[in-house]
């Protein structure tokens, strides 16, 4: 018995003996792709398996250190104070080993770094990105500078503070924003200094901009006039800009805007030439105003729109015909958060103003802990959009595909698709799916939530539904799944 044993467990160590040469004997480049998908702890953890690993990870071009992967679990969500220095003092050795020069054997063409704004390791930060610019070791920096307090939770005199030291560790660091294509700021209140001198000017190769709950100062107008950006993404999250006038990006190709807090418009485009994609997120409080959308979209050249209304009533004002020259060249539209109980055949005039649409995705809202007790008292009565329909003729030739999000089987549901088949004589694919995944939904009691998508049974009369004499496209069931438009 005890020979067997032996046998069986010599055989399992030649085994892995045999893969891991294999492994061995692929090149550096295959090995080095392998190591680019895990984490760069899993990465730097990997040279102590063999002298073949060994000089990997500071081989690899494109580096991640996230200061995320190295709070010790299970932490506090958010974090606390002592759990993110502890973090930050890993992050800091790990930034040292990867940038100094005698460690590394080829140039990094991409650093992601996300770090806490704690003063104490800053300058050690700032000192090794600065020295591997310097030495031509770094070539682009996308730098994430996160907080972990709530954007209402923080108080205007710590956002002004946040806003200080961040321009400070610009300032003592220079050479960080001659590199830097990528930036994200959260909770910063640059009142006091010139947010725009720092972005656009002296970051002359920033190319992707995420600010989440940061302003000028509350109900300020934020015009960005930057001819000379390299800018192509700026996103906004629970900013308190009363507007953002982009007056000149002439690279800029998306725009995502979630969440305003401005009683009007959010934002104005003038000499935008490049962009492309739209993307506007907002479930509209008492306090907020329609707009025209054909005036917002008013000299844009916009192929790729996405409108979320989060369950909420719409912030766009009814209009059909107004929106043809701003929809001329719209190949991709989704509209999101469309509460369940409200009719659907004012999408229509989304239609009937984009006679070049591809596709187009939609998706119900239907959420368990968005009613009742649990919905927040900011919102008005959710009613039906009263939009006047004059169809005309119109029809959309190039609709290939619509994506129907949280669908049920429910009556308005299907006159809104029958009405679409009517005008989309080439549509070819129909895809029916269940409700998109709620981390607070699941929270509840199971009784509360019951799914209400068709199951199998279902299936074929809702097919029969759908054509009812009308041609039938290919219809695809998928309950399961997590739409990311």
């Amino acid at each position: 018995m005890e020979a067997n044993t032996d046998n069986t467990n010599s055989q399992s160590q030649s085994q892995q003996l045999e893969d891991e040469d294999r492994l061995s004997t692929l090149t550096d480049d295959i090995l080095l792709s392998i190591l680019g998908r895990v984490s760069l702890r899993t990465a730097a953890s990997s040279c102590v398996l063999s002298t073949r690993w060994r000089h990997l990870p500071w081989c690899l071009p494109e580096l991640s250190i996230n200061v995320k992967e190295f709070l010790s679990g299970p932490c506090c969500d958010p974090a606390e104070a002592d759990d993110m220095e502890e973090a930050m003092v890993s992050l800091t050795k790990a930034t040292r080993s990867f940038l100094t020069d005698h460690q590394r054997e080829s140039t990094i063409s991409s650093l992601h770094l996300t770090l806490y704004l704690i003063n104490a390791f800053l300058c050690e930060i700032g000192s090794l990105v600065g020295d591997a610019i310097a030495c031509g070791l770094l070539k682009d920096l996308d730098l994430s500078v996160l907080d972990e307090t709530k954007p209402g939770a923080c108080s205007d005199e710590e956002r002004l503070q946040r806003a200080q030291e961040i321009d400070t560790f610009f300032s003592a660091y220079p050479s960080v924003l001659c590199c830097l294509t990528k930036l994200c700021l959260h909770n910063a209140n640059f009142n006091k200094l010139d947010m725009h001198h720092v972005l656009f000017d002296c970051c002359k190769q920033l190319k992707h901009l995420s600010l989440c709950h940061c302003d000028t100062g509350a109900s300020s107008v934020f015009k960005i006039d930057a001819p000379n950006s390299k800018l192509c993404v700026l996103e906004t999250e629970k900013c308190r800009f009363e507007r953002i006038d982009l007056v000149c990006l002439p690279k800029l190709d998306k725009f995502a805007c979630f969440t305003w807090e401005s009683e009007y418009v959010p934002v104005t485009f003038g000499f935008v030439p490049s962009l492309g994609k739209i993307k506007l997120s907002c479930g509209a409080t008492y306090d907020q105003s329609p707009f025209k959308l054909s005036e917002l979209l008013h000299g844009t050249s916009v192929h790729t729109l996405t409108l979320d209304f989060e369950g909420e009533i719409l912030w766009l004002q009814p209009e059909m015909k107004e929106l043809r020259t701003a929809f001329n060249k719209l190949k991709k539209l989704s509209l999101r958060g469309i509460f369940v109980e409200f009719d659907m055949l004012w999408m229509t005039a989304f239609l009937v103003a984009a006679p070049s649409l591809e596709t187009l995705r939609i998706q119900v809202w239907e959420h368990a802990c968005d009613v009742g007790e649990f919905r927040g008292g900011i919102y008005r009565d959710r009613r039906t959009p009263q939009w006047e329909m004059r169809f005309d003729s119109s029809d959309n030739r190039l609709l290939k595909e619509l994506e129907f999000g949280g669908f049920r089987s429910l009556e308005k549901q299907f006159t809104f698709i029958r009405s679409l088949l009517e005008r989309s004589a080439n549509l070819q694919k129909i895809i029916l799916r269940g409700d998109e995944d709620c981390c607070y939904c699941d929270a509840l009691d199971a009784s509360l939530r019951p799914s209400k998508f068709p199951k199998k049974d279902d299936q074929e009369m809702v097919v029969e539904r759908i054509g009812e004499g009308i041609f039938s496209p290919e219809i695809i069931f998928d309950e399961y799944w997590s739409l990311n438009i």
